[in-house]
């Protein structure tokens, strides 16, 4: 599943019913929670000072590469095609010939970057590589098909390799005139700070829970009042891990995580290796991308009990029903809250580094 899911606004005819499509994000006509956002772009726009570079930053799954493709789309439309009302933002109507051409993948001025398909591992390539970015310099060496702006949109920034990184630097460091790129970055300063320095910086907070629960009730209807709030709380803002982690099995991966760490003995060296085995095979990378989230969220909230000082027979952390509180609390009060800490940025930088099962068996430490 998509790591960027659109926010789209709930109607009567969807919820308690069929569950409805997610659109993909250069698809969708909705934006929701980043009024403010959208709102400086706009004002940008209409003053003539869209800037020619753009890093839209911001956990996955909170709508970034939507209010990308909604920029690209609001930037590409040419004057007088159709009349926007006010007070839509960027919106641009689904039946208008820009939004049906971007949808399709088919406008001529606008290009998207992203990992590709690695054919010999047969599955998408773990970042994004020079040959990729490369295509971004003959793109804009181009004149515009239209006549209007030419958009480029990163999808993934900072999963660019050093290579790949150096070849966007040398597009910023003299932009052509009337195009504009949009780098889409979950982890922004993961990026050369000598490309943050020549972007216009657009960071994007998680969407509330509330949001999250009404995405949920549209998307995933069949879920039960209980899943429900055990992904609102495990999805931490984000509608795209929520609805990976109803579709890929997340709450009972979950579970067994809790379960391993939690072992008054340590962790069981033979469960964890079947543990790993699971999520070690090819077809198990989307299964991979949900462990990575939560034993990093997990981690990060080992060491905020920690640092609160939390007792057995409080009440329950958000979410969470008393045995698991309770887990949490003996996990949290093991170790000093900077070693859970810098454990988790140990598996995340060794997963990056050296592969899915080497990650998993930082956890031994």
């Amino acid at each position: 599943m998509a790591d960027e899911f659109a926010d789209i606004e709930d109607d009567e005819d969807s919820i308690g019913g069929a569950p409805a499509e997610v659109p993909e994000p250069r698809a969708n006509p909705y934006l929701t929670g980043h009024a403010s956002a959208e709102a400086a772009l706009l004002e940008a726009h209409a003053q003539g000072k869209l800037p020619h570079a753009v890093i839209i930053g911001g956990p996955r799954g909170i709508g970034k590469a939507t209010l990308a493709f909604r920029l690209a789309r609001f930037a590409l439309l040419q004057s007088g095609e159709i009349q926007i009302p006010e007070g839509e933002g960027l919106a641009i109507p689904p039946e208008s010939g820009v939004f049906r051409r971007i949808a399709a993948s088919g406008h001529a001025d606008l290009l998207t970057v992203e990992r590709a398909y690695d054919p010999r591992r047969r599955r998408m390539r773990s970042e994004i590589v020079v040959d990729d970015t490369r295509e971004i310099a003959a793109f804009l060496r181009l004149t515009s098909a239209e006549g209007g702006w030419r958009v480029v949109i990163v999808d993934g920034a900072d999963e660019m390799n050093r290579n790949a990184a150096n070849a966007v630097l040398k597009i910023l460091e003299e932009p052509p005139q009337r195009t504009v790129l949009i780098l889409v970055a979950h982890s922004p300063g993961r990026l050369l700070p000598t490309i943050r320095s020549r972007c216009r910086r657009l960071p994007l907070a998680p969407l509330p829970d509330d949001i999250v629960r009404r995405l949920l009730a549209r998307y995933c209807p069949d879920l039960e009042p209980s899943e429900v709030e055990a992904v609102v709380s495990l999805a931490g803002g984000s509608i795209g891990r929520a609805l990976d982690l109803a579709a890929l099995g997340g709450i009972d991966l979950y579970r067994s995580v809790l379960t391993l760490l939690a072992r008054p003995q340590g962790i069981d060296p033979l469960a964890l290796h079947g543990f790993a085995d699971r999520l070690v095979r090819p077809e198990a990378e989307d299964a991979y991308r949900i462990f990575e989230d939560l034993i990093a969220q997990l981690l990060a909230r080992f060491a905020r009990y920690a640092i609160a000082g939390m007792t057995i027979g409080e009440a329950p952390g958000p979410g969470l029903s008393a045995t698991e509180d309770a887990a949490f609390r003996h996990l949290a009060g093991r170790v000093p809250a900077t070693i859970w800490a810098e454990l988790r940025d140990q598996i995340l930088v060794t997963r990056r580094r050296r592969g899915r099962r080497k990650a998993l068996f930082v956890c031994q430490r």
